[in-house]
């Protein structure tokens, strides 16, 4: 199979090189100054064995492919608020022998949140969800790094929106062969929503900085807490930290990297490379919907939606608001919703 990673940051990036290190056929897709430097120098991976350069080919879009292969896998790998774009240009690209790639191709959605997969559900026929558990860096245009050793990653996979199949299988002895491990899965929503109340954190991260402070780790235990009554709310399931911490032991240590520093998540990368945008919305605003489609109060990630979107939109620095106004402001819009009178 060929793999085409579309959006080759941080996680597709690490996947893609990963992949291309074990011999695996790949395609990188990107935009911009990723574009140019993956083009005329590589793509360059940073990982505690060292640093490698992959010379792949590097397109913006379907058309520089031609037609599609039947064998082609798409690695969604963009944040879920460039999902729609991504679907639009991949869909309907002709494949080998007819069709289009909506029709024909399986498309993985390597993603955080659980938005994606379900809007890809609507375009494409053969979607597979993937819970991401992958520390990588954006570092500069054509280099990332991923500090995980000895594994690089651990990707559930599974069929959207349940069950497995043989192209999952095959897709994880691909992966699990270019260091990481690749479980597949019946039930992969379990995983993602626990992965979900783990990612409500990066707001508070992208707004606030690091979580070394006291008051940062508590905020974000009342952030993750609002988040599991609401799942309970919902009757949605989840794996319990004891699952998650079995299955990841120490698979996965961070390590130093040279001249590539951790720096924050996801969500503290966009606001770091200002990119205008950050995915607030399918993290701290999934449990904001599901809390008004089941009569649970969410101020807490309603507040923080709110903050990282503007941090986004008017291109503030990461890390920026101190603390404990972050706090003031959480225990404010707390009170607020404790003061409303009933039944607004």
């Amino acid at each position: 199979m060929r793999y085409i990673i579309i959006g080759a940051g941080a996680v597709g990036g690490a996947v893609g090189g990963r992949l291309a290190g074990a011999g695996h056929e790949v395609v990188l897709v990107a935009r911009g100054a990723q574009y140019a430097a993956l083009r005329d120098g590589g793509l360059r991976l940073r990982v505690p064995e060292g640093e490698f350069t992959y010379r792949l080919p590097v397109v913006e879009g379907p058309a520089g492919l031609g037609v599609l292969r039947a064998d082609d896998v798409l690695v969604l790998a963009v944040k879920t608020q460039d999902t729609e774009g991504a679907l639009d240009a991949w869909g309907p690209a002709p494949v080998e022998g007819g069709g289009t790639a909506a029709e024909r191709l399986p498309l993985l959605c390597a993603q955080n949140g659980v938005e994606g997969q379900r809007v890809a559900l609507r375009r494409f026929r053969h979607v597979y969800g993937v819970c991401v558990w992958l520390p990588a860096t954006f570092v500069e245009p054509g280099l990332v790094s991923a500090a995980g050793s000895p594994l690089t990653g651990i990707l559930h996979l599974g069929v959207y929106p349940h069950g497995t199949d043989e192209t999952a299988r095959r897709i994880a002895a691909d992966l699990e062969k270019s260091r990481f491990e690749a479980p597949v899965v019946p039930d992969l929503a379990r995983w993602q929503y626990a992965k979900l109340l783990s990612n409500l954190a990066n707001a508070v991260e992208a707004v606030a900085g690091p979580l070394e402070d006291g008051a940062a780790v508590a905020l974000v235990e009342r952030v993750q807490a609002e988040g599991v009554a609401v799942l309970e709310a919902a009757g949605i399931a989840y794996t319990s930290p004891e699952e998650q911490r079995e299955v990841r032991r120490d698979k996965i240590t961070l390590l130093p990297l040279d001249d590539a520093p951790r720096g924050g998540g996801s969500s503290w990368q966009s606001l770091t490379r200002g990119t205008g945008t950050i995915e607030a919305d399918y993290l701290n605003g999934e449990i904001a919907l599901l809390g008004r489609l089941h009569g649970v109060p969410t101020p807490l990630n309603d507040l923080l939606q709110r903050l990282a979107n503007t941090y986004a939109r008017e291109r503030r620095e990461a890390g920026s608001m101190p603390v404990g106004e972050l706090v003031r402001l959480a225990d404010e819009a707390v009170t607020a919703v404790e003061n409303q009178p009933s039944g607004e």
